[in-house]
């Protein structure tokens, strides 16, 4: 049996692991016959639909319950600001609620030397933020905009996405076999031979959001300053990768 390998593939692999061990057995050939292995990878690029964001409050207080309690009511404006924007309440989750001491900074003294005052605590901080699907891309500079009127002070985001990946996929799927089919061709004919069909197909790789053309991340003091008009939001497009590994029969 002849065999021509493209890329990194191989008609006989071993992949063993401390509890199990797997062998994959080369197809059966008829006599005369050739296995030709190719790779291939296909790509397709959609727009996105869907937009992940962070956003929540930070407060701080003397104490931690004063801190805990003026971080509570300015949360729960957030979340109804988010639910007047138009974001369903199942697209609203906590993903961080942290409280955490404040301690005094070093104090200078006249003669020039700092004065360390170890682990005295001054204060307490609490952090609350919730993660966001805004499932209108068209209506996320207003629903930052209602978030920073209601008193939220931190914005991360967004993280572009496709709500149902699967027909990305898909049509990279596609652009793969197709690929590796016309490799297989070519192959054939430059060696003399033809392709009778395909013994396996195995695939990896994924759907897998790339950066996005544009990405806003702010902390933002509503008090200090009152907050500037929301940047423009470009979502561009996501690709979606899949490679795959196709064994060809190759005869005369």
């Amino acid at each position: 049996m002849k065999q021509f390998t493209y890329a990194a593939a191989a008609a006989l692999a071993v992949f063993a692991t401390p509890a199990l061990a797997q062998v994959a057995v080369a197809p059966t050939l008829a006599p005369g016959h050739t296995l030709l292995t190719v790779s291939a990878e296909g790509t397709s690029t959609q727009e996105p639909d869907l937009a992940l964001f962070n956003a929540g409050v930070t407060t701080q207080g003397d104490t931690a319950s004063a801190a805990l309690a003026e971080n509570s009511r300015k949360m729960t404006q957030v979340i109804a600001s988010l639910k007047r924007a138009g974001v369903a309440e199942r697209d609203i989750q906590t993903s961080n609620l942290s409280l955490n001491p404040v301690y005094a900074p070093p104090r200078r003294l006249p003669d020039g030397s700092v004065e360390d005052q170890g682990q005295k605590i001054i204060g307490y901080q609490v952090s609350n933020q919730v993660s966001v699907k805004q499932r209108k891309l068209d209506d996320y500079g207003k629903v930052i905009d209602a978030l920073v009127a209601s008193g939220a002070n931190q914005v991360n985001g967004p993280n572009f996405m496709l709500a149902k990946p699967q027909g990305a996929l898909d049509q990279a799927r596609n652009a793969a076999i197709k690929t590796a089919r016309e490799r297989a061709q070519l192959y054939a004919q430059a060696a003399g031979l033809r392709v009778v069909g395909i013994l396996s197909i195995s695939e990896s790789g994924g759907y897998a959001p790339q950066p996005v053309m544009f990405r806003r991340s702010a902390m933002m003091d509503v008090q200090a300053a009152p907050p500037p008009p929301p940047a423009p939001i470009m979502a561009g497009e996501l690709e979606s990768n899949v490679n795959v590994t196709v064994q060809f029969e190759l005869a005369q």
